[in-house]
C-alpha cells in the first residue's frame, strides 16, 4: 500500500486532502444572524474608549440597524462583539456569570485580564462550533486601562505598551500600534496610520473612534446604522450614542449634503512638474 502511494503522487495528495477535517470557523450556520462588524477599542491615559456600529445582517438582509454590540460583563469591563449574534451573546452571558462568582468568592473585582482569559478559554475550547471575535476592554486597579483582542479561533492578544488601538471589521486582522482586523479595515488603514498619536487624552480618543467608525461604515456594506461608544475610567462608564443623521461626513458627504457644502476647492492653476 505504501509503495502504491509513493508511486502515485496524485493519489497520495488526494488521499491526504480528502481525509483532512479542516473546520471553517468563518462560515455562519444557516439562517444565523451576523454582527457585521465594525468594533474598536482605543486605550488612552487613564481609560479606554470602545466603539461599534449597530448593523446586524442575515446574508444581504439587514436584521437590525440599532444593535448594541458593546456588552457589559462587569463593573468597568466591557466586550465588543463580532461574528454570530447568538454565539457572542451566549459567551458574554457565561463570562458575566463567572465574573459575578469570582467577585463573590474572592471579595474583590475581577481584572480585565481575568475576563479576557475567560473569553479566550470559551472561544478556544469551542472554536469548531463558534463564530465569535471579541475585544475585551476596561479598567482595573491592578493594571489600569487595558485592551485584549480575541480573534476567531480563540487566541489572546494583549497590549503591553502605553497605548493601543484594537479594531475589528469583519474577519481580517492587522497588528501594530494600531491593530485593525476585519473586512472594512482596508478603508481605514491610511486614516489610522496618519491620524493616531500616542499620548492622546480622552477627547482626542473619542473623536478618533467616532471618525474611524464613520469612515468604515460609509464604505463597508457589513457595517452601518449608528455609533455607540463607551468611555471606561476608574470613575465609571460613560456611554455615547451618535444617530445615523449625525454621523461625521467626509468627502462622500458632498453627494448627501448637496453642492452648498463647504469643501476644499480644486487648484485652478496647472501644477508644474
Amino acid at each position: 500500500m505504501a509503495s502504491a502511494l509513493l508511486s502515485s503522487p496524485s493519489h497520495y495528495t488526494e488521499t491526504i486532502t480528502t481525509d483532512m477535517d479542516v473546520p471553517d470557523v468563518q462560515v455562519l450556520k444557516k439562517g444565523e444572524v451576523n454582527l457585521g462588524t465594525s468594533i474598536m477599542a482605543v486605550q488612552f491615559e487613564g481609560g479606554v474608549v470602545i466603539g461599534a456600529d449597530s448593523r446586524t445582517t442575515m446574508g444581504s438582509y439587514i436584521a437590525n440597524r440599532v444593535t448594541d454590540k458593546l456588552t457589559h460583563v462587569h463593573d468597568r469591563i466591557y466586550c465588543c462583539r463580532s461574528g454570530s449574534a447568538a454565539d457572542t451573546q451566549a459567551v458574554a452571558d457565561i463570562v458575566h456569570y463567572y465574573l459575578q462568582m469570582y467577585e463573590q468568592q474572592y471579595n474583590e473585582r475581577p481584572t480585565v485580564h481575568a475576563a479576557a482569559t475567560l473569553f479566550q478559554k470559551l472561544c478556544y475550547e469551542n472554536k469548531d462550533n463558534l463564530s465569535a471575535g471579541i475585544i475585551v476592554a476596561g479598567w482595573d486597579k491592578d493594571v489600569g486601562p487595558s485592551v485584549y483582542n480575541i480573534p476567531l479561533g480563540g487566541g489572546l492578544f494583549a497590549n503591553h505598551g502605553r497605548s493601543v488601538v484594537c479594531i475589528k471589521f469583519g474577519y481580517r486582522e492587522y497588528h501594530s500600534t494600531c491593530s485593525i482586523p476585519g473586512s472594512g479595515s482596508t478603508y481605514v488603514y491610511g486614516y489610522c496610520d496618519a491620524t493616531y498619536k500616542d499620548g492622546w487624552g480622552r477627547d482626542e480618543t473619542v473623536n478618533f473612534v467616532k471618525n474611524t467608525l464613520a469612515l468604515a461604515m460609509s464604505r463597508d456594506g457589513s457595517s452601518g446604522g449608528t455609533i455607540r461608544m463607551c468611555v471606561i475610567t476608574k470613575d465609571g462608564v460613560e456611554r455615547h450614542f451618535i444617530p445615523g443623521n449625525e454621523l461625521p461626513r467626509f468627502w462622500e458627504g458632498k453627494e448627501v449634503l448637496g453642492s452648498d457644502s463647504t469643501f476644499a476647492s480644486a487648484p485652478t492653476q496647472p501644477l508644474s512638474a
